[in-house]
């Protein structure tokens, strides 16, 4: 298929991180002793922590504010994320021909760290983060703000994701979705098509 622009989210689609983001979310609640289960926790995969924070702030003790909440959980996200199979090679790949950029609910200076240890930050062209818009994925703002600074149709764009609210935002947005199956319990219904990992996705487009 030919695309204008390539778009990537970055926490379990580049980077396998939803194991420590699930770690520290675990952990916030527990050490607050709210009440949770799994299913809450992976609700939140593929949105801003903050809103998140803000839709479950009642759930906390009294006097508990969502940027405090928030530094809390970074502070347990300290187990080393790898890269997605095949996330750098298909960067590379997609950069000689188009285009690259990343939207993520995470922040700018998160986001930076993470893409500068998988060794493509200096490929994009583009990078929106949680603190770019005014409201988060599922809400198609990330990938449509990328696609206006990219001067490219969203039509035109491929994005990849690997969270529910993702692939509903790249939907909405009007992109060619592909949905990456690192979380197996995600819903990746709406996707266009899905794969294992970016590597499955460059694998076919080399044949």
């Amino acid at each position: 298929m030919n695309f204008d622009a390539a778009l990537f989210d970055l926490d379990g689609t580049l980077v396998d991180t939803e194991p420590r983001s699930q770690e520290a979310w675990r952990r916030l609640y527990e050490t607050h002793r709210v009440p949770h289960d799994a299913e809450l926790l992976r609700s939140f995969a593929g949105r801003p922590g903050k809103v998140v924070l803000t839709e479950q702030l009642a759930s906390f003790p009294p006097g508990a504010t969502v940027e405090d909440l928030f530094a809390e959980a970074m502070s347990y996200a300290t187990r080393p994320a790898e890269p997605v199979r095949g996330a750098a090679e298909l960067v590379r790949t997609l950069r000689a021909g188009m285009p690259v950029g990343v939207v993520t609910s995470g922040t700018r200076e998160y986001a930076k760290a993470e893409l500068v240890a998988i060794g493509v930050l200096e490929l994009l062209s583009v990078l929106v983060t949680a603190e770019d818009v005014d409201r988060g994925k599922p809400d198609p703002e990330g990938y449509l703000r990328a696609c206006r600074e990219l001067a490219v149709d969203p039509a035109r764009t491929v994005v990849f994701e690997d969270s529910t609210a993702g692939v509903a935002a790249a939907k909405a947005a009007g992109a060619y979705c592909v949905g990456v199956r690192t979380q197996a319990h995600v819903s990746l219904t709406g996707a266009d098509v899905v794969v294992p990992d970016l590597a499955a996705w460059l694998e076919g487009a080399e044949r």
